[in-house]
């Protein structure tokens, strides 16, 4: 029963986390951008984040575990190779929106009302937001694939 489970925490973490990084997009796009913008953006960034533990731990439990598979057939696989190369760039992508938003929450809880954030920084997050959804997909895609043999390497 623990396979299923993990496969099904496994991928609803990605529909989380493509939901929520979409609408952290769209947050960082609304004009003018206020406070309320910015608790939409911190709402969705901690969804964002709570699917990412999820995706990251589950994956790994699936990889190192072999709950579907050996690790040696994941690590062979040129597609899933890809599909990590994917979360790497995801994840690399994703340092200068995380700190970004660390401060700006720190900022808002201490100056209250009289701040707000700056709207040339959260079109950079935007555009970021963006890329990295369609990294997910991407990563979806290569899901897809790998599930139906794709990339599996093949002894000759």
């Amino acid at each position: 029963m623990l396979r299923p489970i993990l496969a099904i925490i496994h991928l609803l973490a990605l529909g989380i986390g493509l939901v929520a990084v979409w609408a952290r997009a769209r947050a960082l796009g609304e004009r003018p951008f206020d406070r309320g913008s910015l608790r939409r953006v911190l709402a969705a960034d901690s969804w964002w984040g709570l699917a990412a533990v999820l995706w990251i731990s589950t994956g790994l439990w699936r990889l190192l575990a072999g709950t579907e598979k050996a690790t040696s057939y994941y690590l062979a696989n040129e597609v899933f190779l890809t599909k990590m190369g994917f979360l790497a760039a995801i994840l690399l992508l994703e340092l200068w929106p995380a700190l970004t938003l660390v401060r700006w929450r720190r900022k808002a809880t201490r100056s209250g009302a009289s701040w707000s954030p700056d709207s040339s920084s959260a079109a950079r997050l935007r555009a970021i937001s963006y890329l990295e959804a369609v990294i997910v997909i991407a990563m979806v895609c290569a899901a897809v694939l790998m599930a139906r043999g794709y990339g599996a390497r093949t002894s000759q």
